[in-house]
This record gives structure tokens, C-alpha cells and sequence, in this order.
């Protein structure tokens, strides 16, 4: 995109979303993906990319605790302006689900970018078929319009169903792409007495993290190789994020957005330092009109933030997604650690908690003296209950249940029941 382009959109934003002007002490240099731009733009392929960044200089970084101050707000006018949809995700601190809406125009655009990426992503190939077994959520709404449009039938599998008959769907349809998320697949290796017979080719995934090593593994399993699954990364605020290229070996950040890398400590809550060459990203789009997307804090930590030539064009970049440090996690559908923290604390008002996630399975360490072990198992269910589309998916066996047990937490926790909202990360990478 032009310059011109860049400075019409980040204006258009400020004058929908006045308040942004208005916060104050959030102002943050974007070092890891500015400076990394303008060299790249220096060597002779650049197409703005310096100059739009340059843009963003002075403004305030967009967090969570400021979208929940105005954005996830009651009374946020966009609730009473007609003609927007509206999805609801994980709860924020004063307990209220997260409404984020979508204009007529957004949602067009969200088609055609991820329009634009499956068709990258099955290019080469002569594809007939498509499974989406996706749980819930916009990319599942979406997902059987797109491979229409890429000229595919296209079956979807309700959520609902057990684990079972979403093996046997796979077993009788055959699809030669299946799109799914890796908590789901997962569930389907195990379920499946022969994976690499359900005539699978191409496997699209969107939702938690899937390393190189498990994306492997889960080849293997379908009988395919490593560059037969295709990794996206998106979420609901800003749609489509980025996708990964084997040609590359890392992941291309999709049309329409602005990558910059910021420190964590830079972020407030008391985040620790992020080792080198890691950075937290943060994303403006030229493209969503009814979410604030300007310096939009993701709290995803990817790796080695840069610009690479790619299909003869500067193109941002990273090598990889490592974790999240913010109060969401994907366990399926998004929740967020006030919707943990709440629930678990109705049942045990003196817990502390450690929430972890080992591959794709939530783990929650409860720290209560006065639990028995039959309480601190009902929390649990009362996690899972929090959410509903999670306790009907745990329920069908299409996701795993979620791990509690009884942990004994030092000084680290002292700042509260859970300590700077933060998720653990474990090993477990193999499905």
C-alpha cells in the first residue's frame, strides 16, 4: 500500500475512535519492526513500507486494559448502530463477554483476505473437496463461503457431534482438505484407528499455536509431509493475520496490516523481558472500520520481526509464533484468564491459580487449602462451563478435557490469584 493510502486509514481510525488520541502514556517505539523495515526498504525493495511505519511514531499502543476502558465498554455506541454483526468472545475483568463488531465492509474484506490466503496456500494443487471442523467462531461461519468461492464442495461438521462420528464423517467423506484447529486435530489422531487413511491432502489450520515439531509429527500421522499443513494465524479483532510459506519458512503477514514489534515491559503489567530477537506484536490494519486496529496490542510473541522480498515485493515477516503473555488463551474457542480466575474463585475463594498450556491442552494448578480434591475437580468443570461452546466441545470429546491439579504456589503468586495475568507454557508438542 501507498504512503497516502496508509496516512488516509490510521486518520479515519483516530476520527472513529476519538478516545485513542486520549490515552495517554502508551506512546511506544515499535523498534524491532520499524528499524528492521527501513533497512529493508534501504537495499532498494521498498514500497513505503519505512514511511508508513513512520506514521505510527507518537501514537499510543492500543492494550487490553484500554479497549476494556472504552471499547468493551458498556455503552460503546457502536451497539446501537445498525447494520453491524457482532461476535462475542472471552469476558474481560469486570466480567462482561467482549463484543466485537464488524461492518458490512469488514466483512467483505475479511473474505477476500482470507479468500487471497487459502488460494495462496492451495495453489499447485487440483482440490475437489474441503471438511471445516472448526468448532465455532467467525472462521468457522466463513469457512464454507471461501472454499465455494475456490470452487471446492465443502462439508462442515457440527461441533456438537462426538469425536466418533467426526471420524466416521472424515472416513465417508474423504475430503482432500481438511480445515481445522490443531486442539481439534489433535483429538482426531487419537480418535482415528488409521489417520493416514481418512484421504486427507492438505490440512489448513487456524487457532493455537502449532509449532514446526508438532506440525511434523501430525504429518506423519496423516501420512503426509510437513508442507502439507499449511498454518494460519488470525484472530477475531483484526481477521487473518498471517500464513506460513515453506518457501520462505516463515510466516507472511497478509494484505492490509502494519507489523511492529515492541518490548513486553513496554506493555506495563509487570511483563518480564522478552529474550533477544523476540517481540510482542502489534498490528494496524488499513482495512477494519468498527474495531480500533490502530497500534492494536496482540500480545503474541513471534520471532525475528523483519521484511523479506516475496513474490517481488517487500513483504513483513516472522520466523515464528512462540506464546501468548496476554489475558486471552485459545483452548478451542478464546477465553481469557478473568473468565478462569472467576470461576474457579466462586467455588474456592482462597485459591491461586497457575494456568499452563502443554501442546494443545489447558492446565490450571490450583493452590486451595481448604479444597478437597473433589472441589478443585469441579472447578474445573466449572471452567469448562464458563464458556459454553468449550464444555459442548470437552463434551463431545472433540477437545480435551481441562487438566486441574493441586499445586503449591510460593511468593510468585503473592501478587495475586493469578500473578500478571500470565499463561505458562509447557512441553507437549507432540499429538
Amino acid at each position: 500500500m501507498r504512503t497516502a493510502e496508509w496516512s488516509a486509514a490510521i486518520g479515519r481510525l483516530r476520527r472513529s475512535f476519538p478516545w485513542i488520541d486520549g490515552l495517554a502514556g502508551a506512546a511506544v517505539e515499535g523498534a524491532a519492526g520499524r528499524a528492521d523495515a527501513a533497512a529493508g526498504a534501504a537495499e532498494g525493495a521498498g514500497d513505503g513500507l519505512a514511511a508508513a511505519l513512520q506514521l505510527l511514531e507518537g501514537l499510543p499502543l492500543l492494550t487490553a486494559s484500554a479497549l476494556e476502558r472504552h471499547y468493551y465498554a458498556e455503552g460503546n455506541p457502536l451497539a446501537a448502530q445498525p447494520g453491524l454483526n457482532v461476535y462475542r468472545t472471552s469476558g474481560t475483568s469486570s466480567g462482561r463477554r467482549k463484543a466485537i463488531y464488524y461492518s458490512p465492509q469488514d466483512e467483505a474484506d475479511y473474505l477476500r483476505v482470507k479468500l487471497d490466503v487459502f488460494r495462496e496456500l492451495l495453489a499447485g494443487g487440483e482440490w475437489r473437496t474441503a471438511v471445516s471442523d472448526m468448532g465455532t467462531g467467525h472462521a468457522e461461519a466463513t469457512a464454507g463461503e471461501v472454499f465455494r468461492e475456490l470452487g471446492l464442495s465443502v462439508e462442515t461438521l457440527p461441533f456438537r457431534l462426538p469425536i466418533t462420528e467426526h471420524v466416521a464423517a472424515l472416513e465417508r467423506l474423504r475430503p482432500e482438505v481438511l480445515y481445522t484447529m490443531p486442539s481439534i486435530l489433535d483429538r482426531i489422531l487419537a480418535a482415528a484407528a488409521r489417520p493416514g487413511e481418512l484421504g486427507i491432502r492438505r490440512v489448513l489450520l487456524v487457532g493455537e499455536l502449532a509449532s514446526p515439531g508438532w506440525r511434523r509429527a501430525a504429518a506423519a500421522r496423516l501420512g503426509l509431509t510437513e508442507l502439507d499443513i499449511a498454518d494460519t494465524y488470525g484472530s477475531i479483532e483484526i481477521g487473518t493475520i498471517a500464513s506460513y510459506s515453506p518457501e520462505h519458512g516463515r510466516y507472511l503477514l497478509a494484505d492490509g496490516l502494519l507489523a511492529e514489534g515492541v518490548p513486553a515491559e513496554a506493555l506495563g503489567d509487570g511483563l518480564e523481558p522478552l529474550p533477544e530477537g523476540e517481540a510482542v506484536l502489534v498490528l494496524t490494519s488499513a482495512l477494519r472500520e468498527a474495531f480500533p486496529a490502530l497500534r492494536y496490542v496482540t500480545y503474541d510473541v513471534v520471532r525475528d520481526l523483519r521484511p523479506i522480498v516475496a513474490g517481488g515485493r517487500l513483504r513483513q515477516s516472522f520466523a515464528g509464533l512462540v506464546k501468548r503473555i496476554g489475558p486471552d488463551l485459545k483452548h478451542g474457542e478464546k477465553i481469557s484468564l478473568y473468565d478462569i480466575e472467576d470461576a474457579v474463585s466462586r467455588r474456592l475463594p482462597d485459591a491461586r491459580l497457575r494456568v499452563e498450556v502443554r501442546g494443545n491442552r489447558l492446565a490450571i494448578g490450583i493452590d486451595s487449602p481448604s479444597a478437597s480434591d473433589e472441589e478443585l475437580e469441579l472447578a474445573g468443570r466449572d471452567v469448562e462451563a464458563r464458556i459454553p461452546a468449550i464444555g459442548e466441545m470437552i463434551r463431545s470429546g472433540l477437545l480435551e478435557s481441562i487438566a486441574v491439579r493441586r499445586v503449591r504456589l510460593g511468593d510468585e503468586a503473592a501478587e495475586g490469584p493469578i500473578k500478571r495475568k500470565k499463561i505458562f507454557y509447557g512441553e507437549g508438542e507432540t499429538p
